[in-house]
């Protein structure tokens, strides 16, 4: 597991006193060098989670592979993009698919799917024998940003807490502008100002 040096868990302090960001979490940067340690090199999939799975579109666009896998429910976070282009009509009546129409972009909001995808792929777990595989283009920036916000949401993991189980079977490097909205989805789950 990695931990932040002490130096790094010292609340960010913003200039009307409020916390910045909760002293477990710390800043962008210091997320962005614990992401960067460790292996730095993927499979095409892995399963991060009991029965969760994250993957890059090599895997996404192979029915057999998803079939080997025992994958009942596809959610695309590069929905709609090139060679990303997922529907109920390609994998057919026995995987479940859902897609979210994301940018891998600093600029995109992707917070505004962290919920529904959580539920997503909750209610899908929750199903007897079900298997999530959650991609994007590469596998570690959008479709990693989900997961992260499914177990902080229904695990009540902090964002470093997610990071660290996520990094125990796959590198992952969400974009700067997702780390600062898995930030904010840390704040307002452990209501820190």
């Amino acid at each position: 597991m990695i931990t932040l040096p002490v130096s790094m868990q010292q609340q960010d302090q913003q200039p009307d006193g409020n916390n910045a960001i909760p002293p477990a979490t710390g800043s962008v940067k210091d997320l962005e060098r614990v992401l960067y340690g460790g292996k730095r090199f993927g499979n095409h999939v892995d399963e991060v989670w009991p029965n969760l799975f994250i993957g890059d579109m090599s895997v996404a666009n192979d029915r057999y592979s998803l079939w080997k896998l025992g994958i009942t429910h596809v959610l695309n976070a590069a929905h709609g993009r090139m060679h990303c282009q997922g529907s109920h009509d390609f994998y057919g009546s026995t995987v479940d698919y859902y897609g979210v129409p994301a940018d891998d972009s600093p600029s995109f909001d992707l917070s505004r799917y962290f919920l529904p995808s959580a539920e997503y792929i909750k209610t899908a777990l929750d199903t007897t024998g079900a298997r999530v595989f959650v991609h994007c283009a590469v596998g570690v920036s959008r479709s990693a940003s989900l997961v992260l916000a499914y177990l902080m949401i229904h695990h009540h993991y902090t964002l470093l807490e997610a990071i660290n189980k996520v990094k125990e079977r796959r590198w992952i490097f969400p974009n700067r502008g997702f780390l600062k909205q898995l930030c904010a989805l840390d704040r307002k789950l452990h209501k820190t100002s």
